[in-house]
């Protein structure tokens, strides 16, 4: 069986040491602290130029909840028009109402606009109300697969929801598990799932490169990058399983 990793990419070094280690595929996110929110054209542009890998930006204008108004629906269309225009593989979307279901309209309307990308339905899905009629939703709109945690904080967790969703899907689409997905817990993961993607920040923080830290500030600047020896144990075990 062959089992897909992604990664997610909140640098440019944390992208090419994901692809480095292994990984099949990057989600580009800005601002991790706010869950994931899109990236600068030039983050985009670059990761394009540097990474052989498939490449998914993150269409999320903002954090917060997944409920947006005409301006915000009009930048994730710009935005999906630069993955497209820069040679991305697909995007990352996910579009709520405010009553907990998929907003079918919009969200299919972001599916059409951007074909022929691929797209991947994010964790807006584990704010909904009814799962089952939320993945029924996604494959009818055009989603290709479905990043979840089953629900719950953590992808280990929500694993028993997890497997229930992949049985329900029939093969009609990929859910991947994710969050908090590692080392540690990959081939749990797999065998109380039976998923065969899987998304993980596999996250380490990087000091910052000043040798000079102001006292008053009171600050360490540190960055979000890739552990890539976690990605790479989580793809050994993961062909060993």
């Amino acid at each position: 069986m062959k089992f897909i990793l992604e990664v997610i990419g909140f640098t440019i070094e944390g992208c090419i040491i994901a692809q480095d280690a292994g990984a099949n595929r990057i989600e580009l996110c800005d601002n991790p602290s706010e869950g994931g929110t899109t990236a600068s054209y030039g983050f985009i542009k670059t990761a394009r130029e540097k990474l052989g890998i498939d490449l998914y930006p993150m269409i999320r204008p903002r954090g917060g909840d997944f409920v947006y108004d005409d301006d915000e629906f009009d930048i994730m269309k710009t935005d999906i028009d630069v993955c497209k225009n820069l040679g991305c593989e697909g995007a990352v979307f996910g579009v709520l109402t405010n009553a907990g279901k998929v907003d079918k309209k919009r969200c299919g309307a972001l599916v059409e606009y951007a074909y022929p990308l691929g797209i991947t339905f994010h964790r807006a899905f584990d704010r909904t109300i009814d799962p089952f009629e939320a993945l029924d939703d996604i494959i009818e709109i055009g989603c290709e697969r479905i990043l979840t945690s089953g629900q719950r904080p953590t992808g280990i967790e929500g694993a028993s929801l997890i497997r229930q969703l992949i049985e329900y899907a029939n093969e009609r689409i990929i859910i991947m598990p994710g969050s908090g997905v590692s080392a540690n817990n990959i081939i749990d993961l797999a065998k109380k799932t039976t998923a065969v993607e899987f998304h993980t920040s596999a996250k380490k923080m990087i000091p910052g490169k000043m040798d000079y830290k102001k006292p008053e500030m009171n600050e360490s600047l540190e960055s979000v990058s890739v552990d890539g020896d976690e990605v790479r144990k989580i793809i050994k075990q993961l062909q060993e399983h």
